[in-house]
C-alpha cells in the first residue's frame, strides 16, 4: 500500500514564543484513515519525519483517523532550512499550538475531543504540553520514551553532539540565501562535515551496551558495526540541515511541562510534583530499560505523581531506539499495551 500523501496547512500571523511573528506558518501532516470517528494525533520525534514515525494505525489505532504532524524544524513543517526569517529559538508550546490550529481550522476538528495523543522521545514530550495547554481536548496520552522534563543529564548529553557540529569547518550559523522566498529555495545551508560529526557523537547513545555486545546490528542485515555506522552516522543523515537539527535540540533541552503552567522558564519553573498532579489526563508511559536518554526510572516517579498514570517498561536492550519502532518485537509488545490501555480508560 502506498503510503499517504504529506499535505500541508498554512496557519496566517503565527506568534511564537520568543516574539517572532510569521506571516505563514506552514505545518505538515499525513491523515491516515480519514474516515473513521475515532481520532488520534501523533508528532514527530527528533530527526524523525512523518513517513518514519511509528503510528499504530495498523495495530493499536487501526479504527483511529491518524494525524500524524510534523514538528517544527524538522524540515517538512516550518523550519530554518524553508522559511525566511524562522525564529531563532522554538518552544514546544509553539508547536501544540500550531498543531491545536491545525484540527481546529483546517480540519474543521474544533470541540471535538483526541481520543488520544500520543508520541515518542520529544513527541511524547509534546504530548505532555498538549494534555497540560488543551486538558479539554485529550481523552488519554501515551509518552513513549520520554519525560515531562528534560533532565540534567539529558542536557548535557546533547551538548556533545551539537558542540561537534557547530565547531565544524563548515558550519556557519544561518548560512543560507533564500534565492526566491515565495518558494523557500535554500543555497549554501548544508553542513556535510558538520552533520557527520554531529552523528558521530549522538549515536552511541541510541542503543545500550548490550545491544553492541550481542551484535544486534545483525538483525538489521548489516554485516558488522562498521557497516551499521556508515550508514546510520552518514546516509541517516542525508538531507538533514545543521540549524534544523540544532533548534530542535535546543527545544529539547528546554522541555519541561511546567513551563504550561507558569508561563515562564528557567528561574520559573514549579516544582513537577505540582505541575504533574493538575493533569486528569489518563497516562500510559511507556520507558524503555536500557534507553540511555530518557531513564525509566524518572517515568516510574512520573507516574507515581499524576492522578491516572500507569507505567510499563519496556524489557529490551534496544535502547531508545526501541519506542521509536526499531525492533520488531517491540513495536508489537507496545502495540498490545497501547491497546489494553485504550480499552481499560474507555469505560
Amino acid at each position: 500500500m502506498a503510503p499517504p500523501p504529506i499535505q500541508y496547512y498554512d496557519i496566517p500571523d503565527f506568534h511564537f514564543q520568543d516574539g517572532t511573528v510569521l506571516p505563514t506558518a506552514r505545518i505538515a501532516y499525513l491523515d491516515i484513515n480519514p474516515s473513521s470517528q475515532t481520532l488520534a494525533l501523533i508528532p514527530t520525534c527528533f530527526k524523525g519525519t512523518l513517513h518514519s514515525t511509528c503510528n499504530f494505525s495498523t495495530g493499536a489505532l487501526r479504527n483511529h483517523r491518524v494525524i500524524v504532524v510534523a514538528l517544527f524544524g524538522n524540515g517538512e513543517s516550518a523550519s530554518p532550512s524553508n522559511t525566511p526569517n524562522f525564529p531563532t529559538k522554538i518552544d514546544y508550546r509553539d508547536c501544540v499550538a500550531a498543531q491545536h490550529a491545525l484540527l481546529t481550522q483546517h480540519l474543521g476538528l474544533k470541540g471535538r475531543p483526541i481520543d488520544i495523543v500520543a508520541g515518542f522521545s520529544m513527541a511524547g514530550q509534546c504530548t505532555w504540553y498538549w494534555t497540560a495547554m488543551y486538558p479539554e481536548m485529550v481523552k488519554r496520552s501515551v509518552v513513549i520514551c520520554s519525560s515531562a522534563r528534560t533532565s540534567g543529564h539529558n542536557r548535557q548529553f546533547l551538548e556533545g553532539p551539537a558542540s561537534a557540529l557547530m565547531h565544524s569547518v563548515d558550519y556557519v550559523k544561518g548560512q543560507k540565501e533564500f534565492a526566491a522566498q515565495e518558494e523557500g529555495a535554500i543555497k549554501n545551508f548544508e553542513c556535510p562535515r558538520g552533520i557527520r560529526a554531529f552523528g558521530k557523537a549522538y549515536s552511541g547513545w541510541l542503543l545500550s551496551a548490550e545491544w553492541f555486545d550481542e551484535e544486534k546490528w545483525r538483525e538489521l542485515e548489516y554485516e558488522s558495526q562498521d557497516a551499521w555506522d556508515e550508514q546510520t552516522t552518514g546516509a541517516g543523515y542525508e538531507g538533514w540541515y545543521a540549524d534544523n537539527l540544532l533548534i530542535m535540540l535546543r527545544m529539547w533541552q528546554a522541555g519541561d511541562v511546567g513551563a504550561c503552567f507558569t508561563g515562564k522558564e528557567g528561574s520559573a519553573k514549579i516544582d513537577l510534583k505540582d505541575a504533574l498532579g493538575r493533569i486528569e489526563t489518563p497516562f500510559l508511559l511507556l520507558p524503555c530499560s536500557t534507553d540511555q536518554y530518557f531513564r525509566w526510572e524518572a517515568n516510574e516517579k512520573e507516574a507515581s505523581m499524576l492522578k491516572n498514570g500507569k507505567l510499563e517498561v519496556i524489557p529490551s536492550i534496544w535502547g531508545h531506539v526501541a519506542g521509536g519502532g526499531g525492533s520488531k518485537d517491540d513495536t508489537e509488545w507496545m502495540d498490545d499495551k497501547v491497546a489494553k490501555f485504550i480499552q481499560e480508560t474507555s469505560a
